[in-house]
This record gives C-alpha cells, sequence and structure tokens, in this order.
C-alpha cells in the first residue's frame, strides 16, 4: 500500500463549519495560523513549493467508535494542495482538473491512483457520516495557544 504525502481529507457532514477559524477569537486564530506559516518556512508543508501565500489547514482524527473528532495539527499549505486536501469543495468549484494534476504531482502516480485514492475517501466519508454525532477534542489548540501565553 502506498502512503501519499498529499491525501483527501473529506470531513464528516456533521463536522462543517466547526472549524477552528470560526469558532476562535480572531486574536487566537492569527496566532495559531503564524505560527503554522512560521513552521512552514515559506514553503507548503506538503509539497514543500514555496510559495508567496501559504493558507492554514488544521489537521483531524476521527475516532469512529467514540465519535470523537480530534485536532492533531495546523499546517501551513499551497492552495493547490488545499484543494486536494478539500477534494468535495474543489470538485463544486469545477476545480477538479487542476487538483487532480497536482495529486499526480505531488504523489508521482497516476490517474487511476488519483480514483482509487479518492473512491476510498469517499467510503470513509461515507462510513463516517453513520456516526450520529461528533464530540471534539482539542487539546492540541490548548497545547498551542499556551505556547504562545508562554512566548509572550
Amino acid at each position: 500500500m502506498l502512503d501519499y504525502k498529499l491525501k483527501f481529507e473529506i470531513v464528516p457532514d456533521g463536522c462543517w463549519y466547526s472549524n477552528l477559524r470560526a469558532c476562535l477569537p480572531k486574536k487566537d486564530w492569527d496566532y495559531v495560523r503564524k505560527d503554522a506559516y512560521k513552521r512552514a518556512d515559506g514553503k507548503c508543508m506538503i509539497c514543500k513549493r514555496t510559495v508567496a501565500r501559504l493558507e492554514a489547514h488544521e489537521r483531524w482524527s476521527y475516532d469512529e467508535k467514540n465519535g470523537i473528532q480530534k485536532l492533531e495539527d495546523v499546517i501551513a499549505v499551497c492552495h493547490a494542495c488545499h484543494s486536494v486536501i478539500h477534494i468535495g469543495r474543489t470538485q463544486l468549484l469545477g476545480d477538479e482538473d487542476k487538483a487532480i494534476e497536482h495529486f499526480k504531482g505531488v504523489n508521482k502516480c497516476s490517474y487511476a491512483d488519483y480514483i482509487r485514492e479518492l473512491g476510498k475517501a469517499n467510503e470513509e466519508h461515507r462510513r463516517r457520516n453513520l456516526v450520529p454525532e461528533w464530540s471534539t477534542d482539542m487539546r492540541k489548540l490548548e497545547e498551542i495557544l499556551n505556547q504562545a501565553k508562554n512566548k509572550d
């Protein structure tokens, strides 16, 4: 089994719009995203390209048995990688062709590999949507914000 650097991260429907940017005070969100940008040093943390503008991406894990969505990290990514990660939104915007090419280029794989991985991601999404309600584990956020207080 191949372990791709760039992966789809399709969020369960019940977790849509529960992102950090929406639920944090602007000051805290700015710290979190700027910390990710600083760690990235001007490069996408996935494809390693140097870009003028990075985007903050929240990495979550999902414990389906216990219904827990857990924040794992906030990373800085280029727009192209972010478009692949959130492929459902990208498809709705009509930009899938660019995402396909970027996925294939970063992962050095074929179109068939893209389709196979997308199928796996969609199956994972379908399965996670069977969880009636998700709770959120934000301990990682507390860790990031505590680091901010210690630096100030």
